[in-house]
């Protein structure tokens, strides 16, 4: 278990953060048309809710009424 400790996880974190960094640095190498951002269209934002939308408080008040916690009886 020592050898885990003192030597193979070290290298598994260090051989993790090199693949990561290498990935994110591969960008450089790209194309300029494929290193920006993906666009965003009007179909994905969509699925973003509205900020204007009003909000139901009485649902949410409901269930934080009817939350209740039950608590066992001291044991002896």
């Amino acid at each position: 278990m020592a050898i885990f400790r003192q030597y193979i996880a070290p290298l598994l974190v260090v051989l993790i953060f090199f693949a990561a960094l290498v990935a994110v640095s591969a960008r450089i190498f790209l194309p300029s048309d494929m290193a920006a951002p993906a666009p965003v269209d009007d179909t994905s934002m969509s699925m973003i809710p509205q900020l204007n939308t009003p909000i139901n408080h009485t649902a949410m008040t409901e269930t934080v009424i009817t939350t209740t916690v039950t608590t066992s009886p001291p044991i002896g």
